[in-house]
């Protein structure tokens, strides 16, 4: 299960006139009887709420005051996340002829058109308050309060991530919280502003729209959204420079190439992409490969040897990632290991949908060919596995077959991803026109229709900054170096990198530079030798314009990539 609670909006959401039919609580209440949460998330105070709304048990928290104030209802705990606009603020701000004026345990609100008023006092108190727009109230916070900052209070205590989280609402204030959410649903009735920037729109309004999303909610998970959210993790680049980019759930991933070919070097990439979204991730690392994996807590050393208990311990916290060293195991010792780990794994998957990703580095040690039991433990409806392997045919053929996303690396991508049909009982597809070169990569989509095709993967944030600076003011060897010869040949004027490349540029006659331009000379020395694709199409896209424009335009380029950035 992909989504563990649904997020809602109260006013013109669930409710409309600020009541909540009968059919929508019947709605809510399957949602909680799917497994699934329930959080309220709403700009009124909760003595107003209550007055309206006979049910707030029917939600796990509810926060209220637009993010201020956090309620427990099965205790009626009620704890407020920030502090209350001073008295003299409120004082003033009925002097100054506000009206109906409300003031909650943290919020002050009126109602447009007061708005101006309110940033004056703001403004003459010194305070740092903001104000807050809700289809014409006027709501008076801390800076930095709102629904998406009372959201997250909420799932901290019930253990769950944002990306596990399905939000629905209406209005301006409810952008931060349903941006937060892995998937953003307004009803018909919303604003227009918020339903250009969410994932899908209902066809019914207010409390029947909540109805036509619980629907799909608990019968099939939304999957009517797979591939549509705007979330996306990407890996690297086609030759054209168009992205390659995966779905954060619904894949299997199989990356398989020699040693040495960029296997960690595409997975250390790929956590990154993980931990920029603040996805929670899992690595079991064989080798002790990822010591320096991105916020993530490791487990186990050359020494000792990691514990399945401080492994669930670490990923009980959704902002914390775990990269288990399993050194210290003997290669018998890592498959039971392993098998003592993943059922633990899986029921915290199934309970909150984390961690989001489980890497399997070496994962012929972990899940070996002629190992069976694991056929039992892993189900084929799991998904967010990442297995890398020398050779596919070395893991469990059962597990090899549920990956759905091949990527073959090293010096003969070609025959790993041979390996890999073969494995699997499956024809091996055409890719005699593909010529992978050193660094790139296939990648198969297997269930895409799309036949394989190359891409330069992206490299890691920390091998970035080293090529940036290998480029921008290294000595690359003769034959890798761009030489000026003009037109004639008469020339011989080497750049070493690409500092000296554009002082040579500038320095030689508008023949010599247009003659290496337009000839595809130095777009070519950017995607074969520096390894950009994106400077070459760069320079190729000036290939026609003057000396000083193109020179002008490839120098703005170069130093923003890699003289700046370096």
């Amino acid at each position: 299960m992909r989504y563990h609670a649904l997020a809602c909006d109260y006013d013109e959401t669930i409710a409309s006139n600020g009541r909540v039919r009968e059919r929508t609580i019947e709605a809510l209440e399957n949602v909680r009887k799917s497994g699934r949460q329930l959080i309220l998330v709403t700009g009124r105070e909760l003595d107003d709420l209550s007055s309206v709304f006979p049910r707030p048990e029917l939600f796990n928290r509810i926060v209220a005051e637009n993010g201020a104030v956090l309620y427990r209802p099965t205790t009626k705990e009620e704890q407020t996340l920030t502090q209350r606009p001073p008295d003299a603020f409120i004082r003033e701000l009925i002097r100054r002829g506000a009206e109906r004026v409300s003031v909650g345990r943290v919020i002050v609100a009126t109602r447009q058109p007061h708005e101006t008023t309110a940033l004056e006092v703001i403004r003459d108190f010194g305070l740092e308050l903001q104000v807050v727009f809700n289809k014409g109230a006027v709501m008076i916070l801390p800076s930095g309060v709102n629904k998406a900052t009372g959201l997250r209070a909420a799932l901290k205590e019930l253990g769950l991530s944002p990306h596990n989280v399905v939000g629905v609402g209406d209005a301006e204030n409810d952008h931060a919280f349903l941006e937060l959410c892995e998937c953003s649903v307004a009803v018909q009735n919303a604003l227009p502003t918020l339903k250009e920037h969410v994932d899908w729109v209902t066809s019914q309004t207010d409390g029947d729209g909540v109805i036509e999303l619980v629907q799909a909610l608990t019968a099939t998970d939304l999957s009517l959204l797979q591939g549509r959210l705007h979330r996306k993790l990407c890996i690297g680049k086609r030759r054209d420079g168009r992205k390659v980019c995966l779905e954060p759930y619904g894949h299997n991933v199989l990356v398989t190439g020699t040693s040495g070919g960029g296997k960690s070097t595409l997975a250390m990439s790929f956590l990154e992409r993980l931990e920029e979204q603040a996805y929670q991730f899992l690595i079991l690392d064989p080798e002790g490969d990822y010591p320096n994996a991105p916020a993530g807590v490791v487990l186990g050393d050359e020494k000792r040897s990691p514990s399945a208990a401080e492994v669930m311990e670490v990923l009980a916290k959704p902002e914390q990632n775990a990269t288990v060293n399993m050194v210290a195991l003997t290669l018998e010792e890592r498959p039971k290991f392993f098998e003592e780990l993943l059922p633990r794994v899986q029921e915290l998957r199934a309970r909150t949908g984390r961690p989001h990703w489980i890497i399997l580095d070496e994962s012929h040690h972990l899940l070996p060919s002629a190992w069976e039991t694991a056929e039992v433990q892993i189900s084929r409806r799991m998904s967010n596995y990442m297995l890398i392997t020398l050779e596919s045919d070395r893991v469990l053929p059962s597990i090899v077959s549920t990956m759905d996303i091949v990527i073959a690396v090293g010096e003969d991508p070609a025959r790993m991803l041979k390996t890999f049909t073969e494995t699997v009982g499956e024809m091996f597809p055409d890719i005699s026109q593909l010529t992978p070169k050193a660094g790139s990569a296939l990648i198969w989509l297997r269930n895409s229709g799309e036949p394989p095709f190359v891409f330069e993967p992206a490299m890691p944030y920390a091998e970035l900054q080293r090529h940036r600076r290998k480029y921008a003011e290294g000595d690359l060897p003769p034959e890798r170096s761009f030489y000026f010869r003009g037109p004639k040949g008469t020339l011989n004027l080497r750049a070493q990198n690409l500092t000296i490349f554009m002082q040579i540029a500038d320095g030689v006659d508008d023949e010599t530079w247009l003659f290496h331009l337009r000839n595809g000379d130095i777009p070519q020395w950017f995607r074969d030798v520096i390894k950009d694709p994106e400077l070459a199409l760069e320079a190729d896209s000036v290939k026609d314009a003057g000396p000083h424009e193109s020179r002008k335009h490839i120098r703005t380029e170069i130093e923003r990539r890699y003289i700046l950035a370096a």
